[in-house]
């Protein structure tokens, strides 16, 4: 008789309890941690919403501006009296008299020196240089009446977008009550209107909130921008290639490449205390020059752009220099004719970055003085100049209220130039991309 022998098989690793409760606390983990990066991404896009949603509501006003139709009697008496169309008698002449003449008119009732002043408030200072402008390049003008839009003052202006509320106390308030009423009589008349801000980015910096403009800091921009892509672009490039293909490996490159990383870390106003010492103090170059800011600039992407110079040479298959050598190519021709063309979408890359950088940077600027008043453009590399980040630190600081919606447009087109310099970025990266 044969016995029935029964074999107890023990279940396989994979399938005991002990195994899976490890595995659902990796799934659990695994779960967390996705909840986490979620969560951060979120908290990151909700925090950078919260900026620019802050930024666009305090500066999207500044970009319409109220204006005054005024019927200006261009007085020959006042502003050519000697009948010669001298340039310097027109303009001399009181132009400030023509605007407030016609302001008045609209008032006949007002008669009291001290209402009269206070009408006057409510029209810019810069009325009188606009209809000196309208003069001088047409003095065919002269002996007309012809209606033209002047801009009211900053006050009158934030009152009429309702940063100015109406419901306090007179006290509390830059519009007094007649003021107010003023306005309101000459709204209902339709003499004041809102129009696109042509004069924000049409002007220069003024002290007057109404008439400051971003032109000067704009052309400050691309000329000092234009100085470092001159100094910083063959300068890194030339290095990245000769580190990466020709140097020999030895201490003293490995010294140049920490050098070079470190220097990407070095805060960036140390720059500008270099720039003030060497190019101001040691060579005498003059303060507020784009060259100086464009080269201090430079200093600052140099090593950004040596990086990614490096890495995007690094990135081209050794087979490509293979292939090269082995036709008979010179290693400068494999550089030149082969490694630099397949590496050049990854250079640009870098380099477009670099320079967005730079155009984002003010404390260099500020230590080698590029933080002065310019009304006047810019025409030259030695032409006192300030740029846009500069313009938006010297807004900020102004006391009054209409500059800081000004600051926050300065802002909104500086981002613009941010985002469309990373959009160029990646469009160059994504055409001449190529996958190995």
């Amino acid at each position: 008789m044969t016995d029935i022998v029964t074999e107890t098989r023990t279940a396989p690793m994979y399938q005991s309890e002990v195994f899976a409760a490890r595995l659902r606390k990796r799934y659990a983990a695994e779960r967390r941690f996705q909840i986490f990066g979620i969560t951060a991404i979120a908290l990151a896009l909700g925090m950078l919403a919260i900026l620019l949603g802050s930024i666009v509501s305090k500066g999207y006003t500044a970009f319409y501006q109220h204006e005054i139709a005024l019927e200006i009697f261009f007085d020959p008496q006042e502003i050519d009296p000697t009948g010669q169309r001298d340039p310097a008698v027109l303009s001399g002449a009181n132009y400030a008299v023509l605007a407030r003449a016609a302001l008045q008119a609209h008032f006949p009732e007002v008669q009291s020196r001290n209402d009269k002043r206070r009408l006057n408030e409510l029209l810019s200072s810069g009325a009188a240089f606009e209809l000196r402008e309208l003069v001088m390049g047409d003095p065919s003008a002269i002996g007309t009446r012809r209606t033209v839009r002047l801009p009211v003052s900053d006050d009158a202006d934030q009152f009429l977008k309702g940063y100015i509320p109406r419901d306090v106390p007179e006290s509390e308030r830059q519009v007094g009550d007649q003021q107010v009423q003023w306005i309101d009589k000459l709204t209902e008349a339709g003499a004041i209107r809102a129009g696109f801000n042509w004069r924000l980015f049409m002007n220069g910096d003024s002290r007057e909130p109404e008439l400051a403009g971003l032109w000067a800091g704009l052309i400050g921009s691309l000329i000092t921008l234009g100085v470092t892509i001159s100094f910083a672009v063959p300068v890194g490039i030339s290095t990245a290639v000769y580190l990466e293909e020709f140097a020999p490996k030895n201490r003293w490159t490995d010294l140049i490449e920490v050098n070079i990383n470190n220097l990407a870390a070095v805060p960036s106003i140390v720059f500008g205390l270099l720039g003030l010492a060497v190019f101001l103090n040691f060579f005498g170059m003059p303060r507020s020059a784009p060259l100086v800011g464009g080269i201090v600039l430079g200093l600052i992407v140099l090593p950004t752009i040596i990086i990614a110079g490096r890495a995007a040479l690094k990135a081209v298959p050794p087979s490509i220099r293979e292939a090269a050598l082995g036709v008979g190519a010179s290693p400068l021709q494999v550089v030149t004719h082969h490694v630099l063309p397949l590496a050049m979408p990854g250079i640009m890359t870098g380099t477009i970055i670099g320079m967005a950088h730079a155009l984002g940077e003010t404390a260099p600027l500020l230590m080698i003085g590029m933080v002065a008043f310019i009304v006047d453009t810019p025409t030259g590399l030695m032409d006192a100049a300030t740029v846009l980040p500069v313009q938006v630190y010297m807004w900020a600081d102004s006391p009054e209220r209409a500059f800081v919606e000004r600051s926050s447009a300065a802002i909104m087109v500086l981002l613009a130039f941010l985002i469309a310099m990373n959009a160029i970025a990646v469009i160059v990266r994504k055409k001449f991309e190529r996958r190995w």
